[in-house]
């Protein structure tokens, strides 16, 4: 089942190219995945954005273990966005899994090198825009509005409304019936069997 959520990708369409680092926040499985790598990235293929354009990458994953350190990160989102004369379209998921390191290069320095250096860096260059979710303390609001210096826009996602689950059924009494037996989290709708949803 599909569910639009048109107030939240208003909101990220709006804040493209504001030169500030778009921050998803919210609890876990309440979407914010799907808003950004399904609708958001949908949307800009839609408006002739090439997919070498857009470069995307889960820090959940565990092929993706090494881009945990915030400087490999960097090293691997920099190999693609070389072209000056493109528009980037960076979007990394569950960015809190960024570790914080020592600093390499002055070994007795006391600065630490985290992912908001290298979210920073990356939003300076004039060609790229850069999306990420997060989704524990790391990311609360007042850090979105602190720790980037400015330069973050938080768009804070809540679970499904019922209007939104209303609008994705034919049958509005099975509509009300999910949402009042199921809850709000999207993932639950798309599972096959009754226990597996009760289980979510």
């Amino acid at each position: 089942m599909k569910f639009k959520r048109d107030f939240y990708l208003n909101q990220l369409i709006d804040k493209k190219h504001n030169k500030k680092v778009k921050v998803i926040t919210g609890i876990r499985r309440c979407g914010k995945s799907y808003l950004l790598f399904k609708l958001f990235y949908e949307h800009l293929l839609s408006n002739e954005v090439k997919k070498d354009q857009i470069i995307t990458l889960s820090l959940e994953r565990v092929d993706s273990l090494k881009y945990r350190n915030p400087l490999k990160l960097n090293e691997y989102i920099n190999s693609f966005i070389s072209d000056e004369t493109k528009q980037y379209y960076v979007m990394i998921d569950e960015i809190q899994y960024c570790e914080t390191i020592k600093n390499p290069y002055h070994e007795n320095s006391s600065y630490d090198v985290t992912f908001i250096d290298v979210l920073l860096s990356l939003v300076k260059k004039e060609n790229v825009d850069v999306y990420v979710t997060g989704s524990n303390s790391k990311m609360l609001s007042t850090d979105v509005l602190t720790q980037f210096r400015g330069r973050g826009d938080e768009i804070h996602l809540n679970p499904l409304s019922f209007s939104e689950i209303y609008d994705s059924y034919s049958n509005k009494q099975q509509a009300f019936k999910g949402y009042s037996y199921f809850g709000r989290m999207p993932e639950v709708f798309n599972l096959k069997t009754e226990e597996e949803k009760k289980y979510i």
